[in-house]
């Protein structure tokens, strides 16, 4: 099923495509001229402008009503950047925020001395076990009631500010199940996340907004590298891919737990070191993911022997 809605501005039609071309070229997602407007794909979503003596007209399609809605949001939004204000012929006000769902924690089980599981569950909980692994975990101030991110009349996403802004930070399913997800914790200090699974959130409702963020490289040779905060991923990954794949992991070994018996997983004690003394095969497809300056090195370093942006991933999980 192909989800539509349109949209119409009534004024400079220009400045509106001249938006979409900038917004395009800053994501790297493709842009297209037809004959009768211009074609922006993104998120396996077309949004199509037809330009007019009088202002434009705004077409998107999506195969998801979330996808639709999260399109529409950042239309809206960018388009208000630049004082055009779209109206568009339907809009879900007062929806929560396109992708979010409600949640109830049913667990929380300490597997290591660093981290802990929490397992969600809820009625549409099977859509974050497949495709994405990534989800943001929407958690409420200390002590004040829950305010969800909701759909404004204007299609934007409106976002609670102040002492209900809401704590969010992205986590892996690292196992599923058609009403469950569960996820992994790194506890750390200072960590919001930590303070909130300290309290044993067992029973309460928790918001979380996804899938996003990418799944196991289509690769036949494989190579992954992180520490302690990409282990859910690599988990993941190990569990799904469909060739030849290796693990280099910078993490206590009773932090590992099922991987430490993985003859495919090594540890290591710097991430860089290890990912440089590699040999890289034709067809070879890394996967790096720590701290923000570590993925920033193994970008530039990946790059400078030759590989192309397909062929890696350096993906920054804190800084």
């Amino acid at each position: 099923m192909l989800h539509q809605t349109r949209g119409r501005i009534t004024r400079d039609n220009g400045a509106a495509i001249d938006a979409l071309k900038k917004r395009a070229a800053e994501w790297e997602v493709p842009l297209t001229q037809e004959a009768a407007g211009f074609c922006f794909h993104v998120w396996n979503s077309k949004a199509t402008l037809y330009p007019d003596e009088t202002g434009v007209t705004i077409e998107i399609s999506s195969p998801e009503q979330r996808l639709l809605q999260t399109l529409q949001g950042s239309l809206t939004e960018l388009f208000e950047e630049c004082l055009l204000c779209p109206k568009w012929d339907e809009v879900a006000e007062g929806a929560l925020a396109p992708g979010m769902s409600l949640m109830q924690v049913a667990s929380v089980t300490k597997r290591s001395p660093g981290f802990t599981r929490v397992r969600l569950e809820g009625h549409d909980a099977e859509r974050f076990g497949a495709g994405n692994y990534h989800f943001r975990l929407l958690i409420p101030r200390r002590g004040r009631p829950p305010c969800w991110p909701r759909i404004a009349a204007s299609g934007r996403t409106v976002w609670p500010e102040g002492d209900d802004a809401l704590h969010r930070p992205v986590y892996t399913t690292v196992a599923h199940g058609q009403d469950w997800i569960e996820f992994d914790i790194f506890e750390h200090q200072g960590s919001p996340t930590s303070a909130w699974v300290a309290e044993d959130p067992t029973d309460r409702t928790i918001g979380i907004i996804g899938p996003g963020g990418g799944g196991c490289p289509d690769s036949q040779n494989l190579f992954l590298f992180g520490d302690e905060t990409a282990l859910p991923a690599i988990i993941r990954m190990l569990q799904e891919a469909k060739g030849e794949v290796r693990a280099f992991v910078r993490a206590r070994r009773d932090d590992l737990c099922e991987l430490a018996a993985d003859d495919r997983v090594s540890g290591v004690a710097d991430l860089m070191p290890a990912l440089q003394a590699l040999e890289l095969g034709d067809g070879a497809h890394v996967w790096f993911a720590g701290h923000a300056d570590q993925a920033r090195a193994a970008r530039t370093y990946l790059t400078g022997q030759g590989l192309q942006k397909r062929d890696f991933i350096a993906a920054a999980y804190w800084s």
